[in-house]
């Protein structure tokens, strides 16, 4: 008699602490941690660029980026550094992030294959695809501002190479995770597949290098880029659905004055809420949208051989566009209008693209990694049943194993929150001289919502006359 409530007891004991320890590490390391952000969001809102950029500090002395996201920490300490003009520490910590992103990318993807067990939260963050090759053009930016035109070219040129071996990367990525779905003592081996990227010829970029080779007297490299530039927006529509921008790197008895503007928001992820239902006879596994009717298109689905008929939720990242209140940029000097900024790239539809290729590995990891747990779930239930004589228990307990499954599902949200929505420039044909340009930014009504004047800024005969603008309103 003795043992067999002793029996019972840890049957009974097991579903409460296997629903504590889920809540708990559910509630810290298998969560993104955002509300940081907020006060350093505000200062970057508020222009108070050197504010934010300490306040990123402090928040990596205090434990807010632990060491898995020590790229994310580099890249946002370099983004508000390059806001504040701290140009050389921002070049600092975007090297660290770039080889942050090359050392953590293959050892995440290896460790996420090794085991579907594990949450994509508990990785090491290795960076989005946007965020890297940004991260090459920021400091493109920063060397341009220090006079280091060749320090300049290497970071464009990585970038393109970036992108021009992304889906390569992916095809690597796609092998590694077959390979160890395979070996997986889960069984559960869902085929990964992903539609070929869009994405390989970013406008800015080819803005960029353009105007350096100009600088350079290589004119023919420069237009060898302008129309790369040009056909960035012939062929990639899905990135591009707006007009080229009318741009200039040669001008006959002039000068070409550039203004670079980053404006806006991050683009940043949010978790997307889906249901699996599966269906044993039809060896059916139905991806639902959760909370949908039962007659809505559903998301995916997957024909597996499947034990148990079950329906449990789980979440995947998808990509929500940042935005602006900014509507159009002025350009003035001596208060003569010279012009507007024309928009070169949209940050937004960039991330959402790149992103797809990963966002689909990710899903069948979590499809993957939710059917594993929702089979031990079902049968700890069963188990429940069978051993707990009272009914009003045997519910508190299943209810409770349902909210510890649940609670390990969440999505991985971590991202760069310092990003600009969009990146503006125009091309100024101007005499050489010293001038005092005022960079307005306007809203819907031509209300000015920020302002940015260069005192002094002297344009030269030759050379690369750059001037870049921030206003992340």
């Amino acid at each position: 008699m003795v043992e067999s409530r002793s029996n019972r007891g840890k049957m009974i004991l097991a579903p409460i602490v296997f629903v504590i320890v889920s809540l708990l590490v559910g509630c810290a390391s298998l969560s993104t941690q955002t509300r940081f952000y907020e006060p350093i969001q505000r200062d970057l809102n508020e222009g108070e660029y050197a504010l934010a950029a300490n306040a990123i500090e402090q928040a990596y002395t205090t434990g807010k980026y632990p060491d898995k996201d020590r790229f994310l920490y580099f890249l946002d300490a370099g983004l508000a550094h390059h806001y504040a003009d701290s140009f050389q520490v921002s070049i600092d910590r975007l090297a660290q992030a770039e080889l942050a992103a090359e050392e953590l990318f293959t050892r995440s993807i290896s460790r996420a294959a090794a085991s579907l067990l594990l949450n994509d939260n508990v990785l090491e963050y290795s960076g989005e695809d946007h965020e890297i090759i940004y991260t090459n053009l920021i400091n493109a930016l920063n060397y341009t501002e220090l006079g280091r035109i060749e320090d300049a070219f290497v970071e464009v040129r990585r970038a393109n190479l970036k992108l021009q071996t992304l889906e390569q990367k992916y095809f690597k990525a796609a092998e590694v995770y077959r390979a160890g779905a395979q070996s997986d003592s889960s069984q559960v081996d869902l085929p990964y597949d992903f539609k070929p990227l869009r994405f390989s010829n970013s406008a800015f970029a080819r803005y960029l290098s353009m105007h350096m080779y100009a600088a350079e007297g290589k004119l023919d490299d420069a237009r060898i880029d302008h129309d790369l530039l040009k056909e960035a927006f012939t062929t990639q529509p899905q990135i591009y659905d707006f007009s080229a921008p009318e741009v200039k790197y040669t001008s006959e008895g002039k000068t070409i004055l550039s203004v670079i503007a980053l404006t806006g928001t991050s683009p940043v992820k949010n978790d997307l809420k889906l249901r699996i239902r599966t269906d044993k006879q039809l060896n059916l596994v139905q991806i639902m949208y959760d909370g949908a009717g039962p007659n809505s298109t559903e998301y995916g689905h997957f024909m597996l051989p499947i034990s148990e008929d079950y329906y449990f939720k789980f979440a995947i990242p998808v990509i929500s566009s940042g935005s602006s209140r900014i509507a159009q940029i002025r350009v003035s000097t001596d208060g003569k209008i010279l012009g507007h900024l024309q928009m070169i790239e949209n940050v937004n539809r960039v991330a959402a693209e790149v992103f797809e290729p990963k966002k689909t590995l990710i899903y069948v990891r979590t499809v993957a990694r939710a059917l594993i747990k929702g089979l031990s779930a079902h049968k700890l239930k069963e188990d429940i049943d069978k051993k707990n004589d009272s009914n009003f228990g045997a519910w508190l307990l299943k209810a409770a194993v349902d909210v510890g499954t649940d609670v390990i599902e969440n999505a991985d949200l971590r991202c760069s929150r310092l990003l600009p929505s969009y990146i503006y420039v125009g091309d100024f044909e101007v005499e050489p001289g010293s001038y005092d340009l005022l960079i307005e930014f306007l809203d819907t009504n031509g209300n000015v919502l920020d302002s940015s004047y260069q005192s002094g800024y002297t344009v030269g005969e030759s050379g690369l006359n750059m001037l870049r603008a921030v206003s992340l309103k």
